[in-house]
């Protein structure tokens, strides 16, 4: 199945207050993260929702295996 391309403006609006779906960039790989207890509102500890969190997973106390548990909806691009 072909990824839907996401661009950065896009996953911008998802971020817990300018749309309804929220949704994280990891990898290239966007994940929609909107029923998750840990993403209300948008804010996961100090971590926004709406953008790409590759280089802040080194500060997490878990590792990316954490995003095998979300839903994959779409390829990051420019």
């Amino acid at each position: 199945m072909e990824l839907k391309e996401i661009k950065k403006r896009a996953l911008s609006l998802r971020n817990g207050t300018d749309k309804p779906e929220i949704w994280v960039a990891y990898k290239g790989m966007v994940y929609d993260v909107s029923n998750s207890r840990l993403w209300k509102n948008g804010k996961h500890y100090e971590h926004w929702a709406g953008q790409d969190l590759t280089a802040e997973l080194k500060d997490a106390p878990h590792t990316e295996a954490v995003f095998d548990k979300m839903k994959i909806i779409g390829k990051l691009i420019d």
